[in-house]
């Protein structure tokens, strides 16, 4: 029976094999690994994937599709939204220190699940995710540019991430509106030490007018804080390099 796409869920299809096999070969999974993967929806993925590697976690939350997978035996199904998985539980349930993780995020909630799995990065080796193409611009922006913002600074702490494909509209079923990209995601070994809340603050309050110089943003915050240094705030927030940001965030004084 033909699975209707449900809209709620953000569901496309990855339906061209050479982009799927460009996608497996970019991860190259090896056999023993612990891999997940979130919304393996009609396991296009899926099955190359769970072929070299022997089992592989799925992750699904339309309960129709969940059914489908547990038919597959090399395949733990886990029901569920993603934005509740425990990740960092499910690397000890397993017994492992590192995670692979993969998938084709949908499109309207994918910021909300990077932002949940930066909770859980201590347990992941790697992500190689299919995102909406501009997301991805932001997450490589450099500084200076227009895509480089408040997604820019907050991965790029923790990650070394690269665009490593593009994925055309056609290669879906339905076809999204938007072209596509797979990026990887690759946590830094020794990441600077930070309240990461103090981060988040401070890069929101730095991008929430973009236009304007720091000083009247960012500048006003770190006089709320206390803080005096020689922090440039003659910029605007799209000027600032990461390790700026990361640096006075180590520098502002808890509250």
């Amino acid at each position: 029976m033909r699975h209707i796409p449900r809209k709620r869920f953000g569901q496309h299809f990855l339906a061209d094999d050479g982009i799927i096999d460009s996608i497996v070969r970019a991860i190259d999974p090896r056999p023993g690994q612990v891999m997940v993967e979130i919304g393996p929806g009609l396991a296009a993925l899926t099955q190359p994937l769970v072929e070299r590697l022997g089992r592989l976690v799925v992750i699904e939350l339309d309960r129709d599709l969940a059914a489908r997978l547990r038919s597959h035996s090399q395949l733990e199904v886990v029901e569920s939204d993603v934005l509740k998985v425990n990740f960092t539980l499910l690397a000890e349930t397993k017994n492992i220190a590192k995670l692979r993780i993969v998938g084709n995020l949908p499109y309207n909630i994918s910021t909300p699940i990077l932002f949940h799995l930066l909770e859980h990065v201590a347990v992941v080796e790697d992500q190689h995710f299919m995102l909406q193409k501009e997301v991805i611009d932001r997450m490589v922006a450099s500084p200076s540019t227009s895509d480089y913002g408040r997604l820019s600074v907050m991965l790029q702490w923790r990650y070394a991430m690269e665009n490593v494909l593009f994925v055309p509209p056609e290669s879906f079923d339905p076809p999204p509106r938007v072209d596509s990209a797979v990026v990887r995601m690759v946590p830094h070994a020794e990441p600077p030490t930070l309240d990461v809340k103090r981060l988040e603050e401070l890069v929101q309050v730095a991008f929430s007018q973009r236009r304007k110089l720091l000083r009247h943003t960012l500048g006003r915050w770190l006089e709320e804080k206390g803080q005096t240094g020689n922090f440039d705030l003659q910029r605007r927030a799209e000027e600032v390099p990461v390790a700026e940001y990361v640096a006075l965030a180590q520098a502002v004084l808890p509250a």
